[in-house]
């Protein structure tokens, strides 16, 4: 391995990193050198630490909920206790509570905002702070990496996920604010939108089909990505928006305004408005008529084809 891509000596956090793709990205860190605080509300803490150990490295286990603010500044804590620093932050841990909107609940939706969103803010916080006061110590620009877990639903706001949608579009804010807000200190922030088959997503892409070799979906094909956005090589990649699955990483672009429409006078009148904007949109039908497949769906079609390369 390079020395741009190794993480020896670095010290790394991993939410939700029990099982599934926090596993993955958990082992990837550990494999590059890093060693690692694993963290997840169960038994898969410990067997993953337990996992990273068997294969030479180091790392230790902290359970709790990422959404229990002062868990954050455990975790850094723990970090810098135990192996002497706080180098990268990769926030994983998130729960499902899929409902159409009419049938959300209070609950459905503070429990995913609070998991997703909170547990993202919590520990970015923390490491900030820590990051922070590292560089002014310092006096220059310390090494600090964030990788956060959004979601293409977040761009297509999946019909049975309204509060999972939202969720996500908040962690794509967060990680573009705290890459803003911390560069200066030499913190680099980056957002993946991952497609990979666990258990959180067993309902959405099902069993493997592929014939040989890795799974398209596997999860390892994220963490690699995840390793490359720690390691020192990705410098200059900061408050970028990543779409990861297969063989294909994808970089996201900003919004970018589609039209503009001016007033002739000093402000619209709504007759105005109907006159520029409903020939406009003519023809485009409502939402699920141009958009009528979901990621999910079409990621059944590429896998039941082959093709997983350009979906």
């Amino acid at each position: 391995m390079t020395e741009s891509l190794s993480l020896a000596g670095r010290t790394a956090v991993v939410t939700g990193a029990g099982a599934g793709l926090g596993r993955a990205e958990a082992l990837a860190l550990a494999a590059a050198g890093a060693a690692v605080v694993v963290n997840d509300m169960g038994d898969g803490a410990h067997a993953v630490t337990a996992e990273i150990a068997a294969a030479g490295g180091r790392a230790t286990a902290v359970t709790g909920d990422v959404s229990d603010w002062s868990l954050g500044e455990h975790l850094v804590h723990e970090a810098v206790s135990t192996f002497g620093s706080m180098d990268i932050l990769v926030n994983n841990a998130g729960i499902l509570r899929d409902k159409m909107i009419f049938n959300l609940t209070e609950s459905d939706w503070d429990d995913v905002i609070r998991v997703h969103l909170k547990g993202h803010a919590a520990t970015s916080r923390a490491a900030a702070v820590h990051w922070r006061e590292a560089s002014k110590a310092a006096g220059g620009p310390v090494y600090g990496r964030v990788v956060n877990t959004s979601s293409e639903a977040f761009l297509f706001g999946s019909a049975g996920q309204p509060n999972y949608s939202a969720a996500k579009a908040g962690i794509t804010a967060l990680t573009l604010s705290t890459a803003q807000g911390l560069s200066r200190y030499g913190v680099r922030a980056n957002a993946i939108c991952p497609r990979a088959r666990t258990a959180m997503t067993a309902d959405a892409f099902g069993e493997n089909t592929a014939d040989a070799g890795l799974d398209p979906l596997s999860p390892e094909r994220v963490a690699t990505l995840v390793h490359y956005l720690s390691s020192p090589a990705a410098d200059e990649i900061n408050g970028q928006v990543f779409v990861v699955y297969g063989k294909m990483v994808a970089v996201m672009a900003a919004p970018q305004v589609e039209n503009r429409f001016d007033a002739a006078g000093s402000a619209f009148s709504p007759e105005e408005l109907e006159e520029l904007l409903t020939p406009y949109f003519a023809g485009r039908g409502p939402y699920e008529n141009y958009a009528a497949f979901s990621v999910a769906e079409l990621e059944k079609v590429a896998l039941a084809t082959g093709d997983t390369a350009d979906v």
